[in-house]
């Protein structure tokens, strides 16, 4: 059964509410005619007191913020476990290839495809701090973040969004992490698909570049296609894993038109990107 989360849609309600309290008050300050009076005098109390009440708690309704952060002590145990154990141990052959596409500095999303929950694994390995130097932060989907998958994510630098609905918070911490230039992991799909396709990528990664560059002029945000290929369409050990890591895109490039066409123009561009990538054109 779905929810409504209050702190989270708040905003989103309460402006359509009130604006339409605002033109009642317009009309209401004109004549009253008498065929008007009849009809005011149909409305039950009742439904006007669970309006008043309805916006009254919106109103009082506060967005719970996100937060992350990488538990450093965590991180040194299980970046080696992970890179010199783990991944070897299960896949037969690791290839990566384009690391000199990943900045060494300043922000960067990094925007891979998603196959499998092996990828969680698979970007530290192919891009964290053995490699790059850099930490990595996750934006992950909701049902990811359960157990202890989730225990892990939260204290290796993942938070939680819901891809279908995602909540004005996760969208304000992703860019505060961006605006204070760390690398942040977005998986453009959204969701984990094992057919061997590049699905439609979701809008919502282009509006959180957009809203960052524009918000900070000159920050130099970028984003980095990312091809992950796996020998079998669902991963079992013994399978390969192959990384393609294709050149960066420059969000100031497409600040030039409007917010809806420019992040439709880029969300084209990383797809178109990706597909070369995962077809073998680096």
């Amino acid at each position: 059964m779905m929810q409504l989360n209050l702190r989270e849609q708040a905003p989103a309600i309460i402006t359509p509410v009130t604006q339409v309290i605002e033109s009642q008050s317009n009309i209401l300050s004109q004549p009253v005619s008498n065929q008007d009076k009849k009809e005011i005098s149909k409305i039950s109390p009742k439904k006007t007191s669970f309006l008043t009440k309805a916006i009254k708690k919106l109103s009082q309704a506060k967005v719970a913020p996100v937060h992350s952060h990488v538990n450093h002590w965590l991180a040194s145990i299980l970046y080696p476990l992970g890179r010199r154990i783990v991944m070897p141990l299960y896949f037969k052959q690791l290839k990566v290839t384009g690391h000199e596409n990943i900045p060494k500095t300043g922000p960067v999303i990094l925007a891979p495809t998603h196959r499998s929950r092996w990828d969680a694994l698979v970007m530290p390995y192919a891009a964290g701090r053995p490699v790059t130097g850099r930490d990595l932060r996750f934006m992950v989907s909701a049902n990811e973040c359960n157990g202890l998958q989730g225990w892990f994510i939260r204290r290796m630098g993942g938070f939680p969004v819901d891809t279908k609905r995602p909540g004005i918070s996760s969208i304000r911490h992703s860019v505060e992490l961006l605006r204070n230039g760390e690398a942040l992991v977005m998986f453009p799909e959204g969701n984990i698909f094992q057919d061997g396709t590049l699905h439609p990528l979701k809008p919502g990664m282009a509006r959180i570049a957009l809203q960052t560059e524009s918000s900070e002029p000159g920050i130099g945000l970028k984003i980095v296609p990312i091809s992950i290929r796996y020998s079998n369409l669902v991963p079992h050990r013994g399978s390969d894993v192959t990384v393609d890591i294709g050149c960066p895109l420059t969000v100031a490039d497409y600040l030039s038109k409007s917010t809806k066409t420019s992040a439709k123009q880029l969300t084209n561009d990383l797809g178109t990107a990706m597909r070369n990538l995962d077809a073998g054109k680096i």
